[in-house]
C-alpha cells in the first residue's frame, strides 16, 4: 500500500526533526520525508495528521505476552492488539512463559506465532538460566539463532555472581543485552513498599534495599566482565544514585523505568486495590521524585511498560494473595506525556526514551522516520482527554489502577511496516 501522512507535526528525536512534515510510504518503507509532498499516485491513501504529532512507533523493551502457557491471561494476538492501540510497533516479550523460553523450540514458537498473529513486531527475550532457576545457563547461542534480542530471568534475579558472570560473558559474544531484574529474594517477601504506607496498611513491606543491593552487584559484575548491562523497572532513589555514579566510570550501563513509578506512590496501596500491587512495588514520594530527576538528567535511558496482564481471579482476592502486575500498554503513552506537561522532559526527550534509545539497546533499525527506514509510525494527540475504562481494553488483562481516571494524550493511528493496524483518524 502507498500512503501519505500529511500535515502532521513530525517529532523524530534520533534525527533532531521537530516540525511540520509530510511522510510518504510505499509498501513497508518510508520513501520520502519532506515539508510538502503534493504529487502522489491516485491510489495513494491520504492520512490527515493535521494538529497531531507524527512520531516513530514506540518500542517496549519489557512486556509479558504470556504465550505459551498462560493464554488465559494474554495471547500474542490480544497483547499486540493492545500494544498497537497504545502506539507500540515493537515489543520485547519476557521469557517467564510455560514452558519458559529457555530453548530454540520455544523461541521459534513465539517467533512463528507472532508472525501469524501479531499486529506489531514481537521479539522474544530468552531466559538467562534454564527454567529461571539460576542453576545452569540456557542455550543462549541456539536461542540467538532462533531470534532472541536479549536475555533475562525477569521475575527474579540471577542468583549467584558467578553464574551472572558467565551469562554476561556469553551475552557479550552474541552482542545481546542482559536485562536484569534487580531483587534480593531474601529481603523481598512482602507485598508493598516498606515505609509509612506499609505500616499504616499492615501489609508486609519490600524494602528499597532489596532492589539496590542487586543493582550494585550486577553493575560490579558487568564492569568486571566489561559487558553491557540493562537494569529494568528501576524504582528507588538509591538505585538511581548508584546507576548515575556508575555511569560516569562505565558507559555500558543502561536502565529503564515504567510509567507507574513516576505516576503513583505507595500511598495508592492504602486503598487495598490489588491493581496497585506490582513488583517492584510502588515506592515513596522521594523515590518518585528521584525517578523523575533520573529521567530528566538522562540517568534513566528508557521508559518501558512491564505490561503484566492477569485474569480477574488473580486480582479479585486478598491483597497478600493477589498476583503482582499492571496491564500497561494502553495507558503508557498518556501517563508518559505527563512528564512533558510537568517539564521533566520535552517531547523529543520523551520520545527518545520510547523510540531511539530502545532501538539502540536492541540493535534494531527502527525508532526513526527517515527515507529507507521501516514504516513504523504513530500519530497521536497529546492533548486529547479520555477516561480509562478497563472494560474497553484490547488486552485480556483488565488489571489497571487507572480505571476511571481521566488521562490526557491518546494514540490515534499505528502503522507497522507500512500496514495500518490501528486507526481512529478516520
Amino acid at each position: 500500500m502507498k500512503a501519505l501522512i500529511r500535515g502532521g507535526h513530525l517529532v523524530d528525536p534520533k534525527n533532531a526533526v521537530d516540525g511540520r512534515y509530510d511522510v510518504l510510504i510505499d509498501g513497508p518503507v518510508i520513501i520520502e520525508v519532506s515539508k510538502s509532498i503534493r504529487k502522489v499516485d491516485d491510489d495513494t491513501k491520504i492520512i490527515d495528521a493535521s494538529k497531531r504529532i507524527v512520531a516513530p512507533g514506540l518500542i517496549d523493551v519489557h512486556c509479558h505476552l504470556r504465550e505459551p502457557g498462560f493464554e488465559y491471561k494474554e495471547t500474542i494476538r490480544t497483547g499486540t492488539t493492545a500494544a498497537a492501540r497504545g502506539g507500540f510497533t515493537t515489543v520485547v516479550c519476557m521469557a517467564n512463559t510455560n514452558p519458559v523460553n529457555d530453548s530454540r523450540s520455544v523461541t521459534e514458537f513465539i517467533v512463528d506465532r507472532a508472525r501469524a498473529e501479531g499486529l506489531c513486531k514481537v521479539y522474544p527475550c530468552g531466559a538467562v538460566t534454564k527454567g529461571l532457576r539460576s542453576e545452569e545457563l540456557s542455550e543462549i547461542g541456539e536461542m540467538f539463532e532462533a531470534g532472541i534480542v536479549a536475555i533475562s530471568d525477569d521475575g527474579r534475579s540471577v542468583r549467584g555472581a558467578g553464574l551472572l558472570r558467565k551469562a554476561l560473558e556469553y551475552a557479550k559474544i552474541f552482542k545481546l543485552p542482559l536485562i536484569s531484574h534487580c531483587e534480593d529474594e531474601t529481603l523481598s517477601g512482602g507485598h508493598v513498599h516498606e515505609g509509612l504506607a506499609s505500616l499504616l496498611s499492615g501489609l508486609e513491606g519490600i524494602p528499597a534495599i532489596a532492589e539496590e543491593l542487586i543493582v550494585g552487584r550486577d553493575i560490579a559484575v558487568a564492569r568486571y566482565v566489561d559487558a553491557p548491562l540493562h537494569l529494568t523497572h528501576i524504582s528507588t532513589a538509591g538505585s538511581v544514585e548508584t546507576i548515575e555514579r556508575a555511569k560516569r566510570a562505565f558507559k555500558k550501563i543502561t536502565c529503564d523505568t515504567c510509567p507507574h513509578y513516576f505516576t503513583l506512590t505507595d500511598e495508592a496501596t492504602l486503598t487495598y486495590d490489588t491493581n496497585t500491587k506490582v513488583n517492584p512495588p510502588l515506592r515513596s514520594k522521594d523515590d518518585l521524585r528521584a525517578i523523575k530527576e533520573g529521567l530528566r538528567k538522562g540517568t534513566i535511558d528508557i521508559i518501558a511498560t512491564d505490561h503484566a496482564p492477569h485474569e480477574f481471579t488473580s486480582k479479585d482476592v486478598e491483597f497478600d494473595l493477589a498476583t503482582f502486575g499492571i496491564s500497561g500498554f494502553e495507558t503508557a503513552l498518556a501517563l508518559s506525556l505527563g512528564l512533558v506537561r510537568e517539564d521533566v522532559l520535552d517531547m523529543k526527550g520523551l520520545l527518545m526514551k520510547m523510540t531511539a534509545n530502545p532501538a539502540k539497546l536492541l540493535g534494531l533499525d527502527t525508532g526513526v522516520i527517515a527515507e529507507g527506514a521501516p514504516a513504523d509510525i504513530i500519530v497521536f494527540d497529546p492533548d486529547m482527554e479520555w477516561m480509562v475504562d478497563r472494560n474497553l481494553f484490547a488486552s485480556k488483562g483488565k488489571n489497571t489502577p487507572f480505571h476511571g481516571m481521566t488521562l490526557r494524550g491518546r494514540n490515534l493511528f499505528t502503522m507497522v511496516d507500512g500496514k495500518i493496524v490501528y486507526n481512529e483518524l478516520g
